[in-house]
């Protein structure tokens, strides 16, 4: 079972080609890469992004990343990050934001 609740609409690509495409994903976006991407799902512990340039992959940045007191942001929202881990066991690439950066400096 999977550890999170993965996001499921139109804008999110299926499960089977996340999976598909993880190595490429891996070689497009090594740790430290920059990204640029709008969020497609908000959860009780995150966000998941959809990443541009690289259609299946599926970014995720979790609350436990965000200062308190910050708001997660919304639905169709742009943002922007860095790569900070790529995780093999979900095919997910986790994403640290700049706005929660920010805050943290």
């Amino acid at each position: 079972m999977d550890e999170y609740v993965r996001p499921t609409s139109p804008e999110v690509p299926a499960r089977d080609m996340v999976r598909r495409s993880w190595a490429a994903t891996v070689a497009a976006l090594p740790v430290g890469t920059r990204i640029t991407g709008k969020v497609v799902s908000r959860q009780p512990f995150g966000i998941f992004i959809r990443i541009e340039g690289v259609p299946n992959a599926l970014g995720l940045a979790e609350i436990t990343a965000m200062p308190l007191g910050m708001e997660l942001p919304a639905l169709g929202a742009a943002v922007t990050g860095v790569v900070h881990w790529l995780d093999a066991r979900n095919h997910q690439v986790r994403v640290r934001l700049d706005e929660w950066q920010a805050e943290e400096e």
